[in-house]
């Protein structure tokens, strides 16, 4: 009969035969395996230090959590405990346990700063950064040259105020919550006596109304004027959230007055934001627009080697050619690509080759494609041609909405398989023959000008 024990060692020979000999020898073999609950389906294992577990969850966990799922199966749980291990014989130290599917840093984003945090010194301050995002992992190339130097320039010299705000827009998936991490990162190790704070829009929303609530709005706004670097991810969430913005404006103004660092993060720049008041974006505009744009062939191609080199897989040069050239989307896109390519070389044990990197590409293109909605195209277009939904969904027949609105037409009916019923009845409430008039007169148009062809190709890669 296999015992957990046994099965846990199955798992360790597939994890083997991911990795070098010293990569397993240094990081698998001090391991022991201690027990395993089949009522909450928890794995426990011992290892030697809290660093030990740290990086095995850092580096080796995506091949872990594959070997686990394939042995014991799906919503196994992995538990942690520091020992003192010598030859076969362990003595228990101290619990330090985690769950394999929800890291530490992720953890930690999802916390809610306190408003009592005002009162503590910088060195015990919790700045909730990702300390795992640092410019040494963030790749350098053409599309994000220019923000990461201005980013470094924050970090090393904060007394200078010449990217006072600094405003990093790019499309999603480019990087840039890791470059404002980054900044923050470093910013923290080169200025230990600043306080840094870290936060997404969506939560500052999430207090803000908690504050409210519970009548301790002016404990939030001096908690905020407080900091010395303050960073918000994705504030185009603001838009429409008129008391936000207000108390938001407050603390903005607070701390500009006060030579505090500002640095911000959106899908688009400051003159497509809709529904935020004039005076908040000329603030946005203040400093430093830099954006980052989708990586370069090259980048794809060196983000590839570090993804490939931190799972620990052996994948031959041609194959990360290939997929950095055919793969033109986002640096989430390629990390997908790279942990597709573990799962099947664990579960099957099978080497990757250039035809299975054919497969997976086709593959992650249909699951694109399946989960595409036509809200999603709808927003790219309108992004793309500077309208609002309201006049692209409305009955103006100006030509720039009318082009918008058959561009959206003709992206979802290519893109989702929806019926032109169905895409009217989204798209403003339009008939079946105006949907498929629309798309007739894209496709017109394409076949007839190579330039308009060569636009509706470069709306397809921001989707």
């Amino acid at each position: 009969m296999t015992t957990p024990q046994d099965q846990w060692k199955r798992c360790l020979e597939l994890i083997r035969s991911r990795l070098n000999q010293q990569q397993f020898a240094t990081w698998f073999e001090p391991i022991r395996f201690k027990s395993y609950d089949f009522e909450t389906r928890e794995v426990a294992i011992y290892v030697p230090s809290q660093f030990f577990y740290e990086y095995l969850e850092e580096n080796y966990r995506q091949l872990i959590y594959l070997a686990l799922y394939h042995v014991f199966g799906a919503d196994t749980k992995l538990v942690y405990q520091v020992a003192v291990i010598q030859d076969e014989v362990v003595r228990e130290e101290g619990n330090r346990t985690a769950l394999l599917r929800e890291p530490t840093s992720n953890r930690m984003l999802n916390r809610a700063p306190g408003v009592m945090q005002a009162v503590v010194p910088a060195s015990d301050f919790e700045s909730f950064l990702n300390v795992e995002q640092t410019f040494d992992n963030f790749l350098e190339g053409v599309s994000n040259r220019l923000p990461r130097s201005v980013g470094q320039s924050v970090a090393d010299f904060p007394a200078r105020k010449t990217f006072n705000p600094l405003f990093i827009f790019g499309p999603s998936g480019c990087g840039k919550t890791h470059l404002v991490n980054a900044i923050g990162v470093r910013l923290r190790q080169k200025h230990p006596e600043k306080r840094v704070l870290y936060v997404s829009a969506h939560l500052f929303q999430v207090q803000y109304t908690d504050a409210r609530i519970n009548n301790k709005t002016n404990d939030f706004i001096h908690f905020y004027q407080s900091i010395d670097c303050l960073i918000v991810d994705d504030v185009q969430e603001f838009s429409g959230k008129e008391k936000t913005l207000e108390t938001f404006f407050h603390i903005f103004n607070h701390l500009h007055l006060n030579g505090r660092q500002i640095i911000m993060t959106s899908d688009r720049p400051p003159v497509e934001l809709k529904d935020m008041e004039e005076r908040m974006l000329t603030r946005f505009k203040w400093g430093m627009l830099a954006e980052l744009e989708s990586p370069d062939v090259q980048l794809r191609h060196d983000i590839l080697v570090r993804l490939v080199r931190k799972d620990g897989l052996d994948i031959p040069e041609e194959v990360i050619d290939y997929v950095a050239e055919h793969l033109q989307d986002n640096v989430r896109e390629l990390e997908g690509v790279v942990h597709s390519m573990l799962a099947y070389s664990v579960v099957h044990g099978a080497n990757i080759n250039l035809d299975f990197a054919r497969k997976i590409l086709k593959e992650s293109t249909r699951y694109r494609r399946r989960t595409l909605t036509i809200e999603d195209i709808v927003e790219t277009v309108c992004r793309h041609y500077k309208v609002t939904h309201e006049e692209l969904y409305g009955e103006c027949r100006k030509a720039e909405f009318v082009l918008a609105r058959q561009v959206a037409m003709y992206l979802a009916q290519k893109h989702t398989g929806d019926t032109a019923k169905h895409i009217g009845y989204v798209i403003g409430r339009r008939t079946h023959a105006t949907v498929l008039h629309g798309i007739r007169n894209i496709e017109k148009k394409m076949k007839e000008n190579p330039a308009f062809r060569k636009e509706i190709r470069e709306i397809e890669k921001k989707m």
